[in-house]
């Protein structure tokens, strides 16, 4: 590709010149080639059609008639909402991965996109998958349970505009804040106004143990790289003696090339590691949006073996044992999911929680039993089979959580051997969907970057980066989001590198610019409240459209 590569594609890229202060400032003015345009466009085109190339199969395979078109064009719409929000999380995010070999001219500015792109495509195609359910986890049980209804729509449209909103205002004004703080925040607002208007207190309905959990990643995180960074770059002042690696760039000579080397592999880290944690939000979301769409392809994993399913058989037969010896002396009549979903939404164990939770169970395994394997359950049981078997493992989950469920170690143990069982039954991730959030995220890598690459390299430290101080927040960043990806845990990108520029730069005594730091200070604070507030009118909006 040649430099005049894609990154400074279209309008978005038209960001107003910054006077700067220091020497050496890198070429950041490059402009799309006719071949990079088309190039890019193709790209683009070809994933829309292998997204519905791939939903077409998947229908096709399970035998399903289709008798009206409706839930395919609402597919698609939110389908283009949820990988527009990855893109813009490309070109929000990613650039906080290169502006540091870009302003030590370790790589030019429209490769280095490039070569990000294709990393945070390498790394969303080999993701676990853990921080994708994580944050589908944060969703009001009754919304999860019901996400092919007008409400459930309502949830995934409203969370996810409201997050793209808030990205492209703080894009916009060159601030480099979070899109997983932005995400997190539009799900609670969701989740609060839904509470609401049922009538129930609005804390109600957010799992708080679980958005605790993340909100203490995110609010460590930055602290991490500040410290670490900074930490890092005085320890490596200790070890290598080499006064060329604590040099500001002189002119726009590219480094030394094993400074060169260091800088571009870690910035590749930091890249590999975005894609593997950021690309996972928009999975889950995507996974909830296939399944109230089209539950026969989606809502349970058919690709199970055979020796899965024996397993399942055999948690299953351990779990009802210890339930049901939980439950000893108590009995349930009827439907057993009302008071299992009140446990999971309100957290309070009741006398009939271990009761409803054991005849759940029971029906579970007889339903597996009936069919021998998840690939043959019928169309029209599909959808009640896979709420069964989410409700069960989100109780459990809260049980192996809860004080008062007296669980002993071992019962615990056989529990989340059985949650196991559950989970790869109901929460996994069909390849296609990867490979078209990869896509998304590497085709909004190289879109409008220059905005927040300007805020990192030039507005954060009074002098120009050093070598040293770039390839040390690259470090430090890549080595928190891989740790972090490592427990399911989202964390922001951009507050772990713009922190560590700070950290470095505060290590050097090289001096802070104030009113960035206030600016990134006040996104950081306003980001949660502002998505809460979006998403939650939103929903409400949507809930009256749908």
């Amino acid at each position: 590709m040649s430099n005049a590569a894609v990154g400074n594609l279209g309008p978005l890229a038209d960001a107003p010149e910054a006077p700067h202060p220091h020497h050496g400032r890198p070429d950041l003015d490059g402009r799309a080639s006719g071949l990079a345009v088309t190039l890019f466009l193709a790209v683009l085109g070809g994933a829309l059609f292998y997204v519905a190339d791939s939903i077409r199969l998947d229908v096709v395979e399970t035998g399903t008639p289709v008798v009206t078109y409706l839930p395919y064009l609402l597919l698609f719409v939110a389908l283009v909402i949820a990988l527009g929000f990855e893109f813009v999380n490309g070109f929000h995010d990613t650039a906080n991965a290169v502006a540091t070999v870009i302003y030590t001219h370790a790589l030019p500015a429209t490769v280095a996109v490039v070569w990000s792109g294709f990393f945070n495509f390498l790394g969303v195609l080999l993701s676990s998958g853990a921080v994708a359910f994580g944050i589908v986890s944060l969703l009001p049980v009754e919304l999860i349970l019901q996400v092919g209804s007008g409400a459930g729509f309502a949830m995934v449209f409203a969370l996810l505009i409201a997050a793209i909103i808030w990205n492209l205002g703080t894009w916009y004004f060159g601030l480099p804040a979070s899109s997983s703080h932005t995400l997190i925040g539009s799900i609670i607002g969701v989740g609060v106004a839904n509470a609401m208007m049922r009538g129930r207190d609005g804390t109600s309905g957010v799992d708080w143990s679980k958005a605790t959990e993340i909100g203490w990643s995110l609010l460590l995180s930055p602290m991490v790289g500040f410290l670490a960074a900074g930490a890092l770059l005085l320890l490596l002042k200790l070890v290598v003696r080499n006064p060329a690696l604590y040099a500001e760039p002189k002119g726009k000579e590219p480094p030394p090339w094993w400074i060169r080397g260091l800088l571009i592999a870690t910035c590749t880290g930091v890249s590999f590691a975005h894609g593997s944690n950021d690309g996972q939000k928009g999975m889950g979301l995507i996974m909830l949006i296939l399944i109230g769409t089209v539950p026969t392809a989606y809502a349970l994993n058919r690709s199970l073996p055979e020796s899965a399913v024996a397993q399942f058989r055999t948690a299953s037969q351990d779990a009802s044992t210890v339930i049901a010896g939980k439950a000893a002396g108590h009995a349930i009549i009827g439907d057993p999911r009302p008071a299992v979903t009140a446990y999971v939404s309100a957290h309070t164990l009741e006398a009939g929680t271990y009761p409803a939770l054991s005849v759940l169970v029971t029906q579970i395994a007889r339903e597996v039993e009936r069919y021998g394997s998840l690939a043959k359950v019928p169309a029209e049981a599909v959808s009640n089979t896979r709420n069964d078997m989410y409700l069960a493992s989100e109780a459990i989950r809260f049980l192996m959580k809860d004080k008062e469920s007296d669980l002993t170690r071992g019962e615990a143990a056989t529990l989340a051997s059985y949650k196991k069982s559950l989970d790869e039954a109901t929460r996994f991730i069909p390849i296609w969907v990867k490979v078209a959030v990869a896509i998304a995220l590497g085709l909004g890598t190289m879109v409008g970057w220059k905005r927040i690459v300007v805020t990192v390299g030039e507005k954060i430290g009074k002098t120009h980066l050093t070598y040293a101080q770039g390839a040390s927040a690259e470090l430090v960043a890549a080595s928190t989001i891989a740790a972090a990806d490592m427990y399911g845990l989202p964390v922001s990108t951009t507050h772990v590198l713009s922190s560590g520029v700070a950290g470095t730069m505060a290590a050097n005594r090289s001096g802070l610019q104030v009113a960035t730091l206030r600016n990134l200070a006040m996104a950081w604070l306003l980001t949660l409240p502002v998505a809460m507030v979006l998403s939650g009118t939103l929903y409400v909006i949507f809930v009256r459209v749908f």
